[in-house]
């Protein structure tokens, strides 16, 4: 099967390597969808049931603790690399992005853009090949789901007919074209898509999850269509209503918050789970995470920040839940924030086997050098009883209902909502929300959940973070990867790289 209509497009992914550390336990993009003869576009059609099979096994590269998940998570507050020994090092990848250093030949940037842009592109295919209308709206889903990350990262967006040339260069859309574009994608599919309330596995696009998707594109509105893009920013009540109807929407679809925080996680999901991926199961979760003389033996590497950490309250379920230790395989790990001294299976305090000191998850941690055993460590998939991996989660698409409330006036809805959250999360009330109370919330409940720095950037924060080297404006977007810019005339390198 001939790649030569893709070639041009996805030119920038030949010779580099996608960075990770450890094993890498996602799958090999081994299948391709993408026709074309010699000479031309020549353009095939194909089976549309095939090909979004396998556009939703590609939902697995969301679940890799590199490149998208990496720009996402790592380059927010609430995540840090450290470099221990020589692990983790990976020629500093990780470290530059802790920093806000990196530039348009980081591994990380042009491999989550090779990746969301080919996703993109089998979208189209499947779009060309004369679904159903079913599965054109699924395929248009897929499509504004990986181009809604392009733009969210990148800010322009390249798009490539299946009936271009090879030697026709993709055309590219401004952010704000982007969002329209992706909008309407979204708009025209949302009354095609099968409505579907919430299970355990849902890795198929549904009602709830355009819905989804059409609230987080209205809140960061101002983000996308902002004149410069670090703003500032202004939230139009208009555009907050349409947040709150489509969360409305995805609450009558049957979804709700659940009342145990960690089986949200589970093989058990029963309430929250929007749209979750098919393949594989999220074991790079607690892999890139966990200790060596854990079971199960992890990569020792992620930890959380101090001054995180400290933003819950004791009692806050989120903050995690200890280790039963009871002879049971995986007892050892406990769920949520893994602090203080570590135990097996069996309920035996670990000893490091490297320093040959007990093995205590220490609050300080630093980026370089790290011993060992420094670093709070986060597991909210568990070895035991993890699923699929969540893709979309009903209590962001609340939190989202909340901050819309907020910015549209309406602090008292607002409040409300806050607090019958924090009830089901064992939290205390809270008197009063604001902006900067409520960027704290969302914290609490999607930490490490891959979307922070979407966050950090609506509100003000992503160049302020702890360790942020760089903290200037120009980074609150990624670079245009450089073989994309050598590739494709019609892209410009974004201001300040």
């Amino acid at each position: 099967m001939k790649n030569n209509n893709l070639k041009r497009f996805l030119i920038a992914s030949l010779g580099v390597m996608s960075f990770t550390a450890c094993t890498d336990l996602t799958n090999n993009e081994t299948d391709s969808i993408v026709r074309a003869s010699e000479g031309g576009s020549g353009f095939t059609p194909g089976n549309p049931s095939e090909l979004l099979i396998s556009a939703y096994k590609d939902l697995s590269t969301y679940t890799d603790q590199a490149n998208i998940y990496a720009l996402g998570q790592h380059t927010s507050a609430e995540m840090i690399p450290p470099t221990r020994g020589v692990d983790w090092g990976d020629n500093g990848v990780w470290r530059t992005l802790d920093q806000h250093t990196w530039d348009a030949t980081h591994s990380g940037v042009i491999s989550a853009w090779n990746q969301l842009n080919q996703r993109a592109y089998k979208a189209n295919e499947i779009i060309a090949s004369n679904p159903s209308a079913t599965q054109k709206a699924e395929a248009q889903f897929l499509r504004a789901f990986n181009m809604f990350h392009v733009m969210d990262f990148y800010g322009q967006v390249p798009f490539r007919e299946v009936t271009d040339g090879v030697d026709v260069n993709p055309k590219v859309l401004s952010r704000s074209e982007a969002f329209d574009f992706i909008l309407k994608d979204l708009t025209e599919a949302l009354p095609n898509l099968p409505k579907v309330g919430p299970q355990a596995i849902q890795g198929t696009a549904n009602k709830a999850a355009a819905n989804f998707l059409i609230a987080k594109m209205y809140l960061n509105k101002a983000v996308y269509k902002a004149a410069t893009p670090a703003g500032p920013y202004t939230f139009d009540k208009a555009d907050m209503d349409k947040v709150i109807a489509a969360v409305d929407a995805i609450t009558a679809d049957g979804y709700s918050l659940s009342s145990d925080y960690f089986q949200n996680f589970s093989s058990s999901a029963a309430n929250e789970t929007i749209l979750s991926s098919q393949e594989g199961t999220p074991q790079n979760r607690w892999m890139m995470t966990l200790h060596y003389d854990q079971n199960p033996s992890g990569w020792n590497g992620f930890a959380t920040l101090a001054d995180f950490y400290d933003t819950f309250e004791d009692g806050d379920i989120r903050k995690g839940v200890k280790a039963k230790g009871d002879g049971t395989e995986f007892s050892g790990i406990g769920h949520g924030f893994l602090a203080g001294q570590q135990i097996n299976d069996k309920g035996q305090n670990i000893t490091d086997s490297r320093s040959k000191k007990p093995l205590v998850f220490s609050r300080d941690v630093n980026l370089a050098g790290t011993p060992t055993e420094k670093g709070i460590r986060v597991i909210k998939y568990h070895p035991a009883t993890a699923g699929k991996y969540i893709l979309m989660r009903y209590a962001e698409a609340y939190l989202m209902k909340a901050e819309a409330m907020l910015r549209g006036g309406n602090a008292a809805g607002a409040l409300t909502m806050v607090n019958d959250l924090r009830a089901k999360r064992s939290a205390k009330a809270v008197a009063s929300v604001t902006e900067a109370s409520l960027f704290d919330e969302i914290g609490r409940e999607l930490y490490w959940e891959g979307g922070k720095r979407t966050h950090e950037v609506r509100f003000g924060k992503f160049t302020k973070g702890t360790g942020t080297l760089i903290q200037e404006d120009y980074t609150v977007l990624f670079p245009i990867p450089s073989p994309a810019i050598v590739s494709n005339p019609n892209l410009k390198q974004n201001d300040g790289y």
